[in-house]
């Protein structure tokens, strides 16, 4: 298939052969941006020194972006009496218990997160099978199980981006929008590095991370120079 002119214009703006440094990589990604007619997602990809199928190089977590991801997130929180309450006045999407739960048993599922106070666990551990696939089940690790459900959807609703190493070791993530100021970006993308960093599993070996690299939506992969993420923690 021929590449479109647009396409042809905004490949020719990488040299696939250089490392960029963070700065110059989103500048080179808002440039491609304005050859298309939506907002773009900017999104980090990392490879990983690490092995997940090992329990002791599991990286995981949620890190709060300083100026959020730009992405409009759902939230449904699983609670009963005062704390429902407390989930619809923080601005949750979604609030239930068991009338829920039987919605997303059947695959209605209308949110991106999801969170649950303790005492909903058990009956959230019936729905593991349904919510555990598309990675929405809630964790305590994660703040997504928790009695103060008014912070944990403040923080879904602000910019939290969870994070977890695929079998390749390669973590991806959304970093923000191609409307958001560059240096705003590059604020992102060092705070999501270095909650990699501070992620990082006590049985990683060697070069923790390998690779990085920017991409948006329809634009191209800039591959990141390592010394840039340096100041990263």
């Amino acid at each position: 298939m021929a590449l479109s002119k647009k396409t042809k214009k905004v490949n020719a703006l990488v040299d696939r052969t250089k490392l960029y440094s963070i700065e110059d990589a989103v500048a080179i990604l808002l440039e491609a941006a304005k050859e298309r007619k939506f907002t773009e997602t900017i999104e980090i990809a990392m490879n990983l020194g690490v092995d997940p199928r090992q329990n002791d190089q599991v990286v995981r977590g949620v890190t709060e972006l300083p100026h959020g991801s730009g992405a409009v997130v759902r939230v449904a929180v699983f609670a009963k009496g005062p704390k429902a309450e407390e989930a619809k006045k923080a601005g949750a999407d979604i609030v239930g218990a068991e009338e829920l739960a039987e919605e997303v048993a059947k695959g209605v599922i209308n949110f991106d997160r999801c969170i649950a106070t303790p005492d909903m666990m058990p009956l959230m551990a019936k729905l593991g099978k349904v919510l555990g696939p598309r990675g929405l089940m809630p964790n305590p690790k994660l703040g997504t199980v928790t009695m103060d459900v008014a912070k944990a959807v403040e923080s879904s609703k602000g910019g939290a981006v969870e994070f977890r190493a695929e079998k390749s070791g390669i973590v991806h993530a959304r970093v923000g929008k191609a409307n958001f100021e560059a240096a705003k970006l590059a604020e992102n993308i060092r705070a999501f590095v270095g909650a990699i960093n501070r992620a990082k599993p006590a049985g990683a070996k060697g070069a923790y991370i390998k690779k990085v690299a920017l991409s948006s939506t329809m634009g191209p992969g800039v591959k990141i120079d390592l010394a840039s993420l340096s100041d990263a923690a």
